[in-house]
């Protein structure tokens, strides 16, 4: 089987748990272990959870919110204590250790914009997370951007869905890569705006 065969079975499991009894607790689990090794984003639970029960649009975003944020942890402590033996394979796997090397060099500098833009982007966060645990980033600013960052990326969606429906789910799904990125250079050129006066 490959990894693309694996990927898809993987996404269509994950996507028939948002039909079960226990769907809030799956998307917690899902969201917290996507920050550290998971592969699926809980968007494919969220949305679906959303269109069904729209009036639980903001529980469900905490749910998605809180879980990613708390699962970052796991990430962090996986490059702190273990990135030999887990970070390393796990990234190697994903094919992103190439990628990871190269953002350890612009944490020094950059590493709360780092995160903040990994967490509202489809940009896999489990690479943020570990190597923000590797280079040991600053707690309190890991967090703060974590919780913003995903906060934002999944209370969009789910405003998004609330508002608009079945329409708005096709077009996130086509375009969430996009969205994200529009959405983060907006945000940094209304930084770099007030930065001018």
């Amino acid at each position: 089987m490959g990894f693309n065969q694996f990927v898809r079975k993987i996404y269509d499991a994950v996507f028939h748990l948002s039909k079960d009894k226990g769907a809030l607790y799956w998307l917690f689990i899902i969201s917290f272990i996507e920050s550290s090794f998971f592969p699926i984003p809980p968007d494919i639970m969220l949305i679906p959870m959303v269109l069904a029960s729209p009036q639980k649009a903001w529980k469900l975003a905490g749910i998605a919110t809180a879980g990613s944020v708390i699962g970052a942890y796991l990430g962090y402590i996986i490059g702190i204590y273990f990135f030999q033996l887990i970070a390393e394979p796990l990234l190697d796997f994903y094919g992103y250790l190439e990628k990871f090397e190269s953002f350890k060099n612009l944490y020094n500098e950059y590493g709360a914009w780092i995160v903040f833009g990994a967490g509202i982007t489809p940009f896999p966060y489990k690479i943020i997370t570990i190597a923000s645990g590797v280079v040991h980033m600053n707690l309190i600013v890991f967090t703060v951007a974590s919780v913003i960052a995903r906060g934002m990326r999944f209370f969009l969606v789910a405003w998004l869905l609330k508002a608009y429906g079945e329409k708005m789910r096709e077009f996130i799904e086509k375009n969430l890569g996009w969205l994200s990125v529009v959405f983060l250079l907006l945000l940094i050129g209304g930084f770099a705006l007030i930065k001018l006066f």
